[in-house]
């Protein structure tokens, strides 16, 4: 993520109400009343409850402190914010397995096609997707026993479409 310039930037009630209802949507998750997270981050209650109705504009260290009173990313947060742009974390996660020198060819395009794969699940099953079962449960097996080879990646990459339906839980 790169930090925005300020020409174009917009930080007006939109991006900032966007904002406040992620904050508030992340509150309601996590099970926190509007005082608990303001405690936890450190903040007054009117202040928090500015921020989640878009009326006031909270820093970037008053993120990192909601953020981690929330357990979740600050970069989130900022990108909400308008402070960073948003990158393709998809294309970043690809690269780095391709960059990565410690995996084979094989290896790098079964985890490719692998993170491929669980990506079109979540997004047809809505998130519902669990990898406990069929060819990945053995290599999750592998994995915790650090007994993984080439054909033990090839046994859980999936071959083709019907093959993702089987890792729907």
């Amino acid at each position: 993520m790169r930090p925005q310039g300020g020409e174009g930037r917009d930080d007006g009630p939109s991006r900032l109400g966007d904002l406040g209802a992620y904050i508030r949507h992340q509150r309601n998750a996590a099970q926190l009343s509007l005082r608990n997270l303001a405690k936890l981050a450190g903040v007054s209650n009117p202040y928090l409850s500015q921020i989640e109705r878009g009326l006031r504009k909270p820093s970037a260290e008053i993120l990192q402190a909601i953020a981690k009173a929330l357990s979740i990313s600050s970069e989130t947060l900022y990108v909400k914010a308008g402070i960073l742009e948003e990158r393709d974390e998809d294309q970043d996660l690809e690269s780095a397995i391709a960059r990565d020198p410690h995996l084979t060819e094989p290896q790098r395009q079964a985890l490719i096609e692998m993170y491929r794969s669980f990506r079109k699940l979540a997004e047809l099953s809505g998130g519902q997707v669990s990898p406990a079962r069929g060819p990945l449960r053995g290599l999750l097996d592998a994995v915790s026993t650090g007994d993984v080879d080439d054909d033990a990646v090839r046994r859980a990459s999936p071959r083709d479409e019907d093959d993702d339906a089987g890792l729907a839980g």
